[in-house]
């Protein structure tokens, strides 16, 4: 009678484990899709600190790749800087291709005339080439907990980019 309870209660956790693997919560995969978790990187700002893409778990994060030499990077700019300022929980991380640039100086002197309070992030590693960055701008936009919730291949305005992120 032991040996059958026993074996019974064995059977039980067994198949408890089994449902929890197939229907419990799962992390999601790291990659580039909608609901992906977005590859973590680590990169130099324009003022020499470092960040990553961790650091800002928590906030909705717009993931901008761009370069002083894009028209419509040049445009979006303020757009970005203002949904930014206006919103405590919003995160603009601007990662610029600076292997394209004319030096960092330049791109220090571009995001001074624009009066951006975003970080700008220098892009010497191939950041862009592991997000598959292919035309300028591209904009990744994060939930709080670091997945992809769109991505965006063209130039946004403040309105588009207040529907992304359900402002």
């Amino acid at each position: 009678m032991w040996k059958k309870g026993m074996a019974s209660a064995v059977l039980l956790v067994l198949i408890g484990l089994l449902a929890w693997n197939l229907f419990g919560p799962k992390e999601p995969a790291i990659g580039l899709e909608k609901g992906d978790q977005a590859p973590d990187f680590e990169l130099k700002t324009l003022d020499g600190k470092t960040a990553s893409l961790s650091d800002y778990r928590g906030k909705k994060v717009l993931v901008n790749f761009w370069a002083t030499w894009c028209k419509p990077c040049r445009t979006e700019m303020p757009d970005l800087d203002a949904i930014r300022s206006e919103n405590d929980q919003v995160e603009v991380l601007a990662v610029n291709l600076t292997t394209t640039e004319k030096s960092v100086d330049h791109v220090a002197a571009f995001t001074k005339e624009l009066k951006v309070s975003f970080p700008v992030l220098l892009d010497q590693k191939g950041i862009q080439a592991r997000y598959q960055v292919l035309s300028y701008p591209t904009t990744y936009i994060l939930d709080e907990k670091g997945r992809i919730m769109s991505v965006k291949h063209q130039m946004l305005t403040k309105k588009e980019i207040e529907k992304e992120l359900d402002l």
